[in-house]
């Protein structure tokens, strides 16, 4: 039994690590709401939020039989299966939320919980079976398959109907409230917070303190035979207590946000605690029962038996949950994911366009013409009144959306949450939570022509990501405990070492990641007039150059030697390098606006420099990729004549651009006619090189890919240096204006 109360340590403590992966990855279900519309100051969003989790911690029935129970027949299994298939699903829980934890993704714990006991049942299973006289059909008999596809057939279910109410309602609020609510809120606005508020306590009545020792089981009976009666006294009690604060000037809306905040958070910690420790305490238990026989063979059928949770545990999850929330900065990561695709304004978008998203909104703006075309266009006038956003200056102040919107969130998530509960069918909070969020995005025209298509596939990865967590949590978990059956001790060590080793990188990168957005947002703020980004503009060509001078060599010089590591590395750089230079193309606009009164003379240089340093490193991106390709492939490398004629081009390219580098730095453009007659006499070379080649592929000396290759590489260099030039021209116009 001392190497099963070893097991229990360690899954102790991947339980803690599992609290902080999940709560870095939960918190966004009760944060976004309150921190996308600036309810409160972030350090009170936190202390409410924070007292939602330890009372919820506290009082947590927490759903224990799911993972005693709710997936796999116990009975069915010994004790030393059942502790192999608990570690399966506990290191499968870890490193699966910290990888989406890491992309910045918001992912279901339940689903990761479900599929993660799901595929480690089916691998112990397997392995009981192959090692027994029963065959593959007998398989259903160690799966509970009924309650395993409830409970993924309402995950998957909630999606949809959490994303249509979320859209039907934010519609419907915003006709009535349109973005002045503020005229609203001493009459309509009272009966609509008593609304929300209602069922954000309906919700945390009979989702986060349902069989708790805060409510007696009498009360609770009396309550649930009561419901219509009791939302009714509820809705008249808030509305009267809204409309008395509205009068005395107090802002309803964030008290029903932070109030709405404090439920989900309740909830989360109440309910979905079992996502985290569930396995775990599952474990102890089955360590306890196994404990009074000694016998590591006797049958687990107690774990069917009702749960009694240890109080001691559910306080230190609630004290680690709540450490996490403030501390975790991966937590940040994945709230500004939602927050982002939730935004009212558009702007630089961190998804791209697909085929599907661009389908999508070309289908949905033919459907909005057709419903132009039906509408009276008096009816039309005012539905577009109402969607009129109200200006919000730039600045760390600027909400991404307003408090109307953030009560849709809370007040729609509470009720289809609570629904659910009170008929039984279990669901993913986060799924409910993030897709209410962007169907009331879509219905506030958070989703302009600008923005969609971006939006539509941020939107389709995270789904995507959620599928992809199924599929990836069961076959981890499969994986993980088929080895733990095979490999016993040494599979326990060896998997161990690779989960501290993947979170401790994970932990590595995403704080240089973090680390390099606080530099960049650091830079873009100290940009306070035109000399500082004068001075930033000049930095910038410097450096873009330099690394062009030395990627352009470095590549020719990996295409001579026929050195694919080298190349390689040139095509990674010169792809990063055009990745930047294409970032700087979103942030033209807020620069300009800092350019102030002076933007109308100097704006235009400014962004044909930022457009002329895009197309340089573009045609670099055009010459490491296929030389890399060619030698990657094998192809036939440089003849001499070749090489010879590549050399005198690159020498040529590298004293343009070391004579560009002195005039940047020393600001002394004077010299400008210069550097045009040495591109004139580059552009000779590469005449004469081109003619060379013309001769050799006439006297078939050369093979068709290399000249092809060849001929690439002059069209690009001249590609490059010509849009150097008008770089560094538009960039003295833009220096000597100021």
């Amino acid at each position: 039994m001392d190497m099963y109360l070893i097991i229990v340590g360690i899954m102790m403590i991947l339980a803690v690590m599992s609290l902080v992966v999940g709560v870095a990855n939960d918190a966004v279900n009760f944060l976004n709401s309150a921190l996308g519309s600036k309810a409160a100051p972030r350090y009170v969003i936190m202390i409410v939020a924070s007292v939602g989790i330890i009372v919820g911690a506290m009082t947590s029935s927490g759903m224990m039989e799911v993972a005693r129970s709710g997936v796999f027949h116990p009975q069915m299994f010994t004790f030393a299966e059942v502790m192999m298939l608990f570690l399966s699903v506990m290191f499968m829980n870890v490193i699966l939320l910290d990888i989406f934890n890491s992309l910045g993704m918001p992912t279901s714990t339940t689903v990761s919980l479900v599929f993660g006991l799901l595929g480690a049942a089916v691998g112990v299973s397997i392995y009981k079976i192959t090692n027994s006289a029963e065959g593959i059909s007998e398989l259903g008999k160690y799966i509970n398959t009924g309650k395993a596809m409830a409970i993924i057939s309402g995950i998957l279910l909630s999606v949809a109907i959490a994303f249509v109410c979320g859209m039907v309602v934010m519609y419907i609020t915003r006709l009535i409230f349109s973005f002045r609510y503020q005229r609203k809120m001493k009459s309509v606005g009272a009966i609509w917070c008593g609304i929300a508020l209602t069922a954000i306590s309906y919700f945390a009545i009979f989702k986060g303190l349902k069989s708790t020792s805060l409510i007696s089981p009498d009360v609770m009976a009396w309550m649930d035979t009561h419901r219509l009666a009791l939302i009714g006294l509820l809705v008249v009690a808030w509305s009267v207590i809204m409309s008395i604060l509205s009068i005395l000037k107090v802002n309803t809306l964030k008290i029903t946000v932070l109030a709405g905040t404090l439920s989900l958070a309740l909830a989360f910690a109440g309910n979905d605690l079992v996502n985290f420790i569930g396995v775990f305490v599952a474990g102890y238990d089955s360590y306890q029962i196994a404990q009074t026989t000694g016998d590591v063979q006797m049958m687990m059928g107690e774990l069917d038996k009702p749960v009694v949770a240890n109080i001691l545990i559910l306080f230190i999850s609630g004290v680690i949950m709540t450490l996490t929330l403030w501390f975790s900065k991966k937590a940040r990561t994945v709230t500004e994911t939602e927050l982002n695709l939730a935004r009212q304004d558009a702007g630089d978008e961190r998804f791209g366009s697909t085929t599907f998203s661009r389908t999508l909104v070309r289908s949905a703006v033919n459907f909005n013409r057709t419903c132009e075309r039906l509408l009276p266009e008096r009816v039309h006038r005012f539905i577009d009144s109402r969607f009129v956003p109200v200006y919000q200056p730039e600045g760390k102040d600027r909400a991404p959306f307003d408090l109307i919107r953030a009560t849709v969130n809370l007040t729609v998530a509470s009720i289809l949450i609570a629904m659910a509960t009170s008929m039984q069918l279990p669901l993913s909070t986060t799924y409910v939570t993030f897709m209410v969020a962007m169907g009331s995005s879509l219905a506030d025209r958070a989703w302009g022509r600008e923005s969609a298509v971006y939006r539509i596939t941020g939107v389709l990865v995270v789904i995507a990501g959620w599928f992809v967590t199924a599929l990836v949590a069961f076959m981890i978990a499969f994986v993980i405990s088929m080895l733990l059956m095979w490999g016993g001790t040494v599979a326990l060590v060896l998997i161990g070492l690779l989960c501290v080793y993947l979170l401790v990188q994970s932990s590595i990168n995403h704080g240089k990641k973090m680390k390099k957005s606080a530099e960049k947002a650091a830079e873009i703020e100290q940009l306070t007039g035109p000399d500082a980004i004068l001075k930033r503009s000049v930095e910038e060509i410097s450096e873009t150059m330099s690394k062009v001078t030395e990627i352009y060599n470095q590549t020719l010089e990996g295409l001579f030697n026929e050195d694919r590591k080298l190349l390689k590395a040139m095509v990674r750089a010169s792809e990063d390098l055009y990745a930047t230079a294409h970032e700087r193309k979103h942030e033209v606009l807020p620069t300009l606006i800092k350019l102030q009164d002076n933007y109308i003379e100097t704006g235009h240089y400014y962004v044909q420099v930022v457009d002329y340093m895009n197309e340089v490193t573009k045609a670099l991106v055009h010459i490491t990729r296929p030389s890399y390709e060619h030698i990657n492939n094998n192809h036939e490398g440089l003849s001499r004549e070749q090489v010879a004629d590549l050399r005198m081009v690159s020498n040529q390219v590298s004293e343009i651009y070391r004579r560009i580098n002195l005039m940047l730095e020393s600001g002394d453009y004077s010299s400008l006619d210069e550097i045009l007659r040495m591109r004139d006499d580059l552009f000779d070379t590469l005449a004469v090189a081109i003619k060379n080649q013309i001769k050799r592929v006439k006297a078939k000396t050369t093979k068709t890919r290399i000249s092809i290759l060849y001929l690439t590489i002059i069209n690009e260099t001249k590609t490059m240096v010509l849009q150097t030039r008008n770089l560094l021209k538009s960039q003295k116009y833009f220096a000597v204006k100021q």
